[in-house]
């Protein structure tokens, strides 16, 4: 008989070094970052934002678990990956293993950015989730601060979707390259007739 866990967060502890527990994954992205971008949404969040865009994020149990060597045999199949984005959920309680597929992208010459929404401050603080600091230093670029739906944007200039947040720049050779907007979506239709809406109030379907 199984036994269910009664941990709150069971992607903390269920998931098996070496993997990640995943929502979703598509490539060639042009609404998360700039270029084209392979982009991973990670499965689970404690923040529950109102208005959030993503709350089928939310859970913590197993969604769909990829090895972080099948994730980077996938992301570098695709020449048009110019870089790779984390997003969610909440990639830094994943941080070990993005920081390991980090490195493996990087290695290859693709740039790394993120998503989170913790603040700068916190993930660098003694509070900050385990590997929160391996990962930030794989990290070119880092989107930092949870949504607050009062403080929305919605704008065709503006890369944040809403005003309390910042774009951390960590690599100068992308000063010049935030270019993206939050309100942008992009529809990916896959072999299988799925779909999945990105950018501005995404969603995956």
């Amino acid at each position: 008989m199984a036994i269910k866990s009664t941990n709150p967060y069971p992607s903390e502890n269920d998931v098996p070094p070496g993997y990640l527990n995943i929502m979703g994954y598509v490539d060639e992205s042009e609404v998360n970052g700039p270029g084209s971008r392979a982009v991973i949404w990670v499965q689970g969040c404690k923040r529950e934002c109102g208005g959030c865009f993503n709350p089928e994020s939310w859970s913590f149990e197993i969604n769909q678990l990829e090895s972080v060597d099948s994730l980077a045999e996938k992301i570098l199949s695709k020449p048009g990956n110019t870089g790779v984005t984390f997003s969610g959920g909440e990639p830094f309680w994943q941080a070990p293993a993005l920081a390991s597929l980090a490195r493996k992208v990087k290695a290859a010459g693709l740039n790394v950015m993120s998503f989170t929404g913790f603040t700068l401050e916190k993930l660098q603080s003694e509070q900050a989730p385990p590997g929160a600091k391996e990962l930030l230093e794989q990290l070119d670029i880092l989107i930092d601060g949870p949504f607050i739906e009062s403080l929305a944007i919605n704008s065709p200039n503006s890369p944040v979707s809403s005003s309390n947040q910042h774009v951390r720049i960590f690599n100068p050779d992308f000063e010049d390259k935030i270019t993206w907007a939050s309100d942008q979506i992009e529809i990916h239709v896959f072999k299988d007739g799925s779909r999945l809406v990105t950018g501005y109030r995404g969603w995956m379907e």
